[in-house]
Order: structure tokens, then C-alpha cells, then sequence
């Protein structure tokens, strides 16, 4: 789940600009990133802006950008907060409008055209944040006023603000020599196309696998996935036949119900293979490649890893803590999920399988095992999760907690025809900002779920400017039968995205770029995960599609004693994910390895059972190449977080006002203008504890 925004931009977050930047250089008028946004809410005009728009929009951007540099660089006055970090921030404001665009359509909507585009974009924009970055006059007044900084009189945001903006350019380059400086730029500028260049890979395996079957093929598989097979194969071109692709929403269904084992490995093994083929899709060479740039990097910067480089400004600090946490939950979750192989083996021994658990056996056996343990199936619950259903429950569950509403907006312009907008309003009725939700995977869309905002709050001239967010999913798509009915996992993934989208849409920074620690931005997130499955906010959504009925209170209960069902792979795969990242990037330069010796040996040295693997592989781990790089253990560091803070709500009631009060004005309002721990600490009363995720995770009694 994915917050794509974070590093967009040359600073932590930057938000965008709804006008475009005064110049004097003539424009063509009909490119619309040219004029203001004379839309509502002064939403990007998505439905006028074309591939032939983003190159020109760049290249103006760029040559603005350089102009506004150069005027703080070359002001007369003594530096100030004012005229050099505060300009700064108003800075690039056509380059950031177009870039996040372009970005954003780019992950939920590319074309050949936009990944040509991004190609040539991504390096010449990583050089010019380089010029900002490593621009000695710039670098000057900041530390300027950073040293000066006790005779400002500034407010608390503004004493944040400053110093992570002046520790940024440090850890950015801004003390090296000239040589050093040119040797960073030739590899940040390489690095940049290398992480483009995955993440395309990645999009192009995806795309060209279909496993294609006839009726006769389909045994165990539920009507609803039978449907969703069918409509695939006939927009695919391949009427009468049932098309299944490595999309989460088909594969995973798939491998979960089907009972022809052979299938099941052929189109697992297809998804954990992507980048990995020896084709020119392949991504080992050029992650190989990355690692060793990073560590090349961090070494001229004066740091021992990439990761030391990464950690710094978070809450986490160095790698030795991420893999304290990560060990010792590892510890824990390995003997758990031997546990359930031994009980899986058993089904497969009873039924005379003759054969050992592999790893594309696992969802089809654990799910045999949910059905044995807990008498719960999946397809229980689709019928009781149609996603209109799931969407408004959540509404309700956000109205319940903070008062805000979400309102259904027509004749707004949309980043794809798929997408919905709402306004989203205050509880007296204000404006708040605009959220979109974009459900369905297509070809043109990256895999997963991830959230992006186009603008930002700040205060322009003492007014606040609303934030414009967007969620996107790749959920089950609807058939002509019956609407989206998506799974359990789906339902827990909107309610994640959701909460990135209230960390944004709360947010009352008076400045453009934020500086959230990346460790501490998962807990807004999975916060939102806990209300989803209680009995209470269940009854408020989970209808049946045909019949409106509730959901009965035995499904219901059957949910909630299947809470600790599985934990053991769910811990394991995502830890050795996490565990996977680090690994690569607490190598020190030099670094030259064979990626897929690395991974195994790696694993082997761990200890991962064969019956799970990574949930991530490295070839198609898209979150490392381009934005967790040493960060994906942060879904696990933010876990002991919202854990411990979901208590706080259990202690004073689902709903509890002072409680939601508390929360949205200590965290939500205030993230990434505050130091994380401090705000944990002004929710909760005192630091964060790891008991409550062991529990709830049945790690602990």
C-alpha cells in the first residue's frame, strides 16, 4: 500500500500548486498546465491534459524553477527563514503541478507515450534537484539561518521545518567536494532511470501473462471467479475461454480455490518469476545495479550503508533497530507457521496427496484448513463485501469518528473514467478537500493500492488551500452479473488507503513540503484496518449484495475466532520481505552480486521455511527499487504503533470523541511538522509498547 507522494519531490512531501507560475516567457495557452485550473475545487483538468502537453510543461517548470533559485541566491537581504526557506517552498510551482500529474497517471494510467516521456523526464529531473540540492549560494543562507536560527523568534513547525531541510541538504550532498558532488549527480541521474526502468519491467511482465483455460479446467473455482475469468478472456480478444492473469484479483483467487495443482504452480509460479526470465523484461542486472549505486553513494557521502543514509531522519534511526524488530518478530512468527505447514500436511496426507507443501499450495490449503478449523470460506463473504457497500460502511465509520462526510461530486474532472470523486466537508459543513477512489485494475495500472495527493494543505497569503487526494486499488472487478464483490483483503485495503487519505486530508501544515518520518506514515493506515472487521462497524456495511440482509452474527463470529488463522505465513512472508530489503541495503561499497545467489543464500541463512516465500521477490519488489529502499520493514515499525494506539479507542469505545479528537488533532493535523515520537507521545501519553501487536497477532498470550 503504497503512499506515492513521499518521494515525488525533492523534499519529503511537497504539495502541489493549483496555478501555474507567473513568467515572462510566452506560453502556448492551450497546454493545460499553462493556466489556472478553472475547474472545481481547482482539480487538475485530467480530461484536456495530453502526452504532447507534459514535455514542454517540463522544460518551462524546469526553467522556472532555476529562476526562482537564483533569485533567493542572489537577494542582497541577510538570509531569514522568510526569504530563503519560505521561498523555497514557494519554489518550482509549475514543475511540482506537472510532475505529480504526470507521476500519478503514470502509475494508474501509463501508456507507451508516458513511459517514453518518463524515461527521458526521470534523469534530467533528478539533475535538476540536484542543482537545488547541491547549489553552494542556496546551501549558504540555509545554513545561515540553520546557525542564526535562535534570533528568529520562529514557531515550533517552522524550527522543524528548518532543520530538517538543512540536515536534507547535508544528507544530500551539499558538504562534498565539486569532484564528489559530479560523481553524486552521475549517479543519482542513473539510479533515476534504473528505478524507472524496473518498475516498467515489472508492469510488462504483469501484462503479458494469461493463463488461458477451457471449462473443463476450472474445478473448484467459485462462480464469481469463474465469471471474472470469463469477461477477461473475452476483452483479451478470447471469447469461450476463462483468462487468468498475475493480477492480485485474479491470481490469488485462483490459487486459493482451484484443485488442479499443476495450474496453481504454473500461474504462481509466473508471478513470482516476473523480472526474472532472461528476457528484456529482465530486472536482475538492473536491481544489481541499484544496490550497488546506493552503496556507492552512501559511501561518498560518509556513510557506512544505504540504509544509515535512509534511516537517519526516521524513527527507527539505524539498521541495527529495524533488525532488532524485525528479528525478534521473526523469531516468534517462524515456529507459528511451522505449525500450520504441519497442519496443512496433514490435509494433504489424508487425501493421499503423496506429496510435499509447496509454496503454491499454500493458499489452496489453508483456506481447506480455515474451512476445517473455523467452518469460514471466503465466498461466505463476497456476497456480504459488493464494494459500494464496503465504501459508504467506511464513510459512516469516518462520519462516526471525526464528523466529517463524503459527497458524491458530478461534472468534476476525473484522472480516469473508472475513478469517483467526493467532496469531503467538515462537520459544520466547511470545506475540507476532495477525495478520489479508483477501484479496478486494468493494463495500465501498476499492481497494488497506494494513495497520492495532487495538492496538499498550506496557507497561501493567510488562506488555507484544500487538499485535492486520490486512493487507487487494484480490487475484483464487477461482472455483468453481479457488482464487485471483493474479498476480505480488499475490504481491510480500502480502509488502509482511506487512512492515508485523512492523514492528508487533516493535515494543517502552513508550508508546501512536510517532513514525515517515513516509519511513522503506515500508522495512519493501518490504524484504519482495526475498525473494519469489529462486530459493531461489520453490522454497519456488510449487506448482501442480492438481498440487503445483514450479515448473520455466526459469519460474523466466525470471522472473529479465524482472527489468528494464518498468522504465522502473514508474519513470515512480509518480515522476509522486509528482512530482504535490509539485507541488500546494509551492504557496503563496493558491492557486485549475482541478485538471485544473494536472495537464496540469504533466506537460507535465516532460516525461511520452503513452504514461504518473500512476499516480494527481488526482481519484481517495485517498493524497494524506487521508494522503500531500506523502508519496507516500516509496514512492520508502524504495526507496534497503531497496535498500541488502536487500545486507546478499545479502552474508551470504538467511537469515542475525545479519543478521535485527540488522535486527529496530535497526529493527523500535525504529521510531518512534528517529530513522530513526540506526537505518539501526545496521543497516547508515553511511548509506544510491542505487546498489544503480539497479542493481536497471537504471538503472545
Amino acid at each position: 500500500m503504497k503512499n506515492l507522494l513521499k518521494t515525488m519531490l525533492f523534499v519529503s512531501t511537497v504539495s502541489l500548486c493549483i496555478t501555474a507560475c507567473n513568467s515572462n516567457t510566452e506560453k502556448d495557452l492551450s497546454n493545460p498546465f499553462f493556466s489556472d485550473y478553472d475547474t472545481p475545487f481547482s482539480v487538475p483538468p485530467f480530461e484536456k491534459i495530453m502526452a504532447k502537453h507534459y514535455m514542454p510543461a517540463f522544460d518551462q517548470g524546469i526553467t522556472e524553477g532555476r529562476k526562482d533559485i537564483e533569485k533567493i541566491v542572489s537577494d542582497r537581504e541577510k538570509p531569514t527563514f522568510e526569504n530563503t526557506v519560505e521561498a523555497l517552498d514557494r519554489a518550482g510551482k509549475l514543475l511540482a503541478n506537472v510532475m505529480i500529474v504526470f507521476l500519478a497517471q503514470s502509475a494508474a494510467n501509463t501508456n507507451d507515450s508516458l513511459q517514453s516521456i518518463q524515461m527521458e523526464i526521470s534523469p534530467r529531473y533528478a539533475g535538476y534537484l540536484d542543482e537545488i540540492l547541491l547549489n553552494e549560494g542556496l546551501f549558504k543562507r540555509i545554513k545561515s539561518v540553520y546557525d542564526t536560527q535562535a534570533e528568529l523568534n520562529l514557531t515550533a513547525e517552522q524550527k522543524f521545518n528548518l532543520e530538517n531541510l538543512y540536515k536534507k541538504f547535508v544528507r544530500n550532498g551539499a558538504n562534498l567536494s565539486k569532484t564528489d558532488q559530479d560523481s553524486l549527480k552521475a549517479i543519482n541521474q542513473r539510479i533515476s532511470l534504473l528505478t524507472v526502468k524496473f518498475g516498467q519491467n515489472v508492469l510488462a511482465e504483469t501484462n503479458s501473462y494469461m493463463l488461458l483455460l477451457d471449462k473443463e479446467d476450472l474445478a473448484g473455482l467459485p462462480e464469481s471467479v469463474i465469471s471474472t475469468a470469463a469477461e477477461a478472456a473475452k476483452e483479451a480478444g478470447k471469447e469461450g475461454k476463462y483468462a487468468f492473469t498475475t493480477q492480485r484479483p485474479s491470481i490469488f483467487p485462483f490459487i486459493t480455490y482451484s484443485s488442479d495443482r499443476k495450474l496453481r504452480n504454473e500461474i504462481f509460479n509466473a508471478y513470482t518469476n516476473r523480472g526474472n526470465n532472461g528476457n528484456e523484461h529482465d530486472n536482475n542486472k538492473i536491481l544489481a545495479e541499484i544496490v550497488s549505486l546506493r552503496a556507492e553513494r552512501a559511501r561518498l557521502l560518509g556513510y557506512k550503508t544505504h540504509a544509515h543514509v535512509v534511516l537517519e531522519p526516521r524513527m527507527a534511526k539505524v539498521p541495527e533497530n529495524v533488525f532488532g524488530l524485525l528479528n525478534n518478530l521473526w523469531e516468534k512468527s517462524v515456529p507459528v507457521a511451522k505449525s500450520e505447514v504441519t497442519e496443512m500436511q496433514k490435509i494433504i496426507d489424508k487425501e493421499r496427496g503423496n506429496f510435499k507443501l509447496a509454496p503454491s499450495d499454500w493458499w489452496y490449503y489453508a483456506e481447506k484448513l480455515r474451512k476445517l478449523k473455523y467452518d469460514l470460506d471466503d465466498n461466505q463473504l463476497r456476497p456480504y463485501f459488493s464494494i459500494n457497500n464496503v465504501r459508504n460502511g467506511l464513510f459512516t465509520v469516518v462520519n462516526k469518528l471525526f464528523g466529517i462526510s463524503f459527497t458524491p461530486i458530478s461534472n468534476i474532472p476525473l484522472p480516469h473514467p473508472d475513478a469517483q470523486a467526493f467532496e469531503v466537508k467538515n462537520a459544520d459543513g466547511s470545506h475540507l478537500g476532495v477525495m478520489y477512489m479508483d477501484f479496478y485494475p486494468r493494463e495500465s495500472k501498476q499492481q497494488g493500492a497506494w494513495c497520492v495527493t495532487y495538492r496538499n494543505h498550506h496557507i497561501v497569503d493567510g488562506n488555507s488551500v484544500a487538499p485535492v487526494v486520490t486512493t487507487v486499488f487494484n480490487f475484483t472487478p464487477p461482472t455483468a452479473g453481479q457488482p464487485s464483490l471483493i474479498s476480505l483483503e480488499e475490504v481491510l485495503t480500502m480502509y488502509h488507503e482511506i487512512g492515508h487519505a485523512l492523514d492528508a486530508l487533516f493535515n494543517r501544515s502552513t508550508y508546501n513540503t512536510t517532513y514525515p518520518a517515513w516509519d511513522f506514515v503506515e500508522l495512519p493506515s493501518q490504524l484504519m484496518e482495526h475498525w473494519a472487521l469489529e462486530p459493531l462497524v461489520l453490522n454497519l456495511y456488510a449487506k448482501h449484495y442480492d438481498t440487503n440482509e445483514p450479515i448473520p452474527a455466526d459469519l460474523v463470529q466466525k470471522i472473529r475466532n479465524s482472527g489468528y488463522f494464518n498468522q504465522g505465513f502473514e508474519n513470515v512472508e512480509v518480515l522476509a520481505a522486509s528482512l530482504l530489503d535490509m539485507s541488500l541495503h546494509t551492504l557496503e561499497a563496493p558491492v557486485n552480486i549475482d541478485i538471485q545467489k544473494f536472495e537464496k543464500e540469504y533466506f537460507d541463512k535465516t532460516g525461511l521455511i520452503p513452504q514461504i516465500v518473500s512476499r516480494y521477490g527481488s526482481t519484481y519488489f517495485t517498493h524497494i527499487a524506487g521508494e522503500y529502499d531500506a523502508g519496507y520493514y516500516s509496514y512492520t515499525w508502524a504495526a507496534v504503533l497503531d497496535n498500541d494506539a488502536f487500545e486507546a479507542f478499545r479502552e474508551k469505545g470504538l467511537f469515542d470523541q475525545e479519543t478521535a479528537v485527540k488522535y486527529r488533532k496530535s497526529v493527523l493535523e500535525r504529521n510531518g511538522t512534528v517529530d513522530a515520537m513526540q506526537m505518539f507521545v501526545d496521543f497516547r501519553g508515553r511511548e509506544p509498547v510491542i505487546e498489544p501487536l503480539l497479542i493481536n497477532r497471537g504471538l503472545m498470550k
